[in-house]
């Protein structure tokens, strides 16, 4: 036989997805597992939202549409940017994706060229390292440090710029620190992409979910970032509509229609009937966000408290999303249960098995003294889950 693609057999699978997946079967096992894994509200999608989808599955109507969405699914997209953003976009600038992983992909596709170099910021989210590969391009890793919130410097980036350095890669509010960048902090990345005229793909999906700080979109700057800046955004996490696989993505005419040719021979068009639904979404009732946003945000203030209280462990308070980094490295080079503590893995592996507990290595997002735990549970399992770690750190 032939040999298979070596670029796809590199690719790594997804860890978040993966360790979530093995929480799901030792639950169907009969072990009373408590998994911190998820990367998705467990609200249900809201009311108006679904009576909307099944009113369009009862009307018909939900055949193919355009590959690159519905024109009033991006009529949407763009009222959205206008009034949450400041951000002036046509339809012509939008294109619907499967979800903002897909978005991304698109994003990557259509800027880069083998031997590219795109900046990620560490700690990342896990698909950006491998998404860029996909790309044929170079993920080069910036690391933020805990004492920074776990944000990047203008002065950290400029350092990992080369002659071959294509893009910067922005996510704020940060899966998976929380951290979310102010204006000023943009403003200096900015200047540094003009400065080197880099693409800017900025990852905004969780923008709604900000706690006591404020989210700018990079793009909103000025007009030489709007010029360079893919926006990056969709319905997952702020509506609860994460298997509904709604993403878009806003940039300059020019990339779009790259991104919409790809997508009209990789996927044709995302899901009509979840475009209809998203319709319902942005133009709808907004109650439903800010009350899911106040639960998240209970949520991470008894978490944060909590852990801070624990021995062995530490953590950066979030100020966005719904996840907490946590500093175990102190387990480092101890032996527990037989196993040799050398990393973030170890410490997942012995907390699922000794304190069934599920939780995502740091070393997914590039950072092995960590791991993430996500609040995008109930308050019972949180609970539950801190005392079952708070047990585990006594006891080794």
């Amino acid at each position: 036989m032939k040999p298979l693609s070596v670029k796809n057999m590199g690719i790594e699978e997804s860890m978040t997805l993966a360790i979530t997946a093995k929480a799901k079967q030792l639950k169907e096992s009969g072990v009373n597992i408590v998994s911190f894994g998820a990367g998705e509200p467990d609200f249900n999608t809201p009311k108006t939202i679904r009576d909307c989808a099944i009113a369009r599955i009862e009307k018909g109507g939900i055949g193919y549409t355009e590959a690159s969405g519905l024109l009033e699914l991006k009529k949407a997209v763009c009222n959205k940017l206008k009034t949450d953003n400041g951000l002036n976009y046509t339809t012509k600038q939008i294109v619907v994706s499967s979800g903002a992983k897909h978005s991304l992909f698109n994003a990557l596709q259509a800027i880069c060229n083998p031997g590219d170099e795109v900046i990620i910021p560490s700690p990342y989210w896990v698909s950006y390292y491998e998404l860029t590969k996909m790309a044929d391009a170079e993920p080069i890793l910036v690391q933020a440090e805990a004492s920074n919130l776990f944000k990047v410097t203008a002065e950290q980036l400029e350092k990992a710029v080369t002659p071959k350095t294509k893009a910067l890669l922005i996510n704020s509010p940060n899966n998976p620190t929380g951290a979310v960048y102010s204006k000023e902090e943009l403003m200096a990345i900015g200047e540094l992409a003009n400065k080197h005229d880099l693409y800017i793909i900025s990852d905004e999906i969780y923008e709604k979910l900000i706690y006591g700080e404020t989210h700018i979109s990079i793009a909103s700057l000025s007009d030489a970032l709007y010029e360079r800046t893919i926006v990056v955004n969709g319905l997952s996490k702020a509506y609860a509509m994460t298997g509904w696989r709604i993403g878009y993505t806003a940039s300059s005419e020019t990339i779009a229609k790259i991104m919409s040719n790809i997508q009209s021979h990789a996927t044709s068009n995302p899901n009509t009937i979840a475009q209809y639904a998203g319709i319902e979404a942005l133009n709808g009732d907004q109650t439903a966000i800010e009350d899911m946003r106040l639960a998240f945000e209970a949520r991470k203030d008894y978490m944060v408290k909590t852990l801070h209280a624990m021995p062995q462990i530490s953590c950066v308070e979030p100020k966005g999303a719904f996840y907490v980094m946590v500093d175990v490295s102190a387990f480092f080079g101890k032996t527990i249960e037989g196993v040799e503590v050398k990393g973030s893995m170890e410490v997942a592996a012995l907390l699922i098995d000794y304190a069934n507990i599920a939780v995502i290595p740091g070393i997914a997002f590039g950072v092995d003294d960590y791991i993430r735990l996500s609040y995008a549970t109930s308050m019972e399992n949180i609970e539950e889950g801190l005392s079952r770690l708070n047990k585990f750190c006594e006891t080794y």
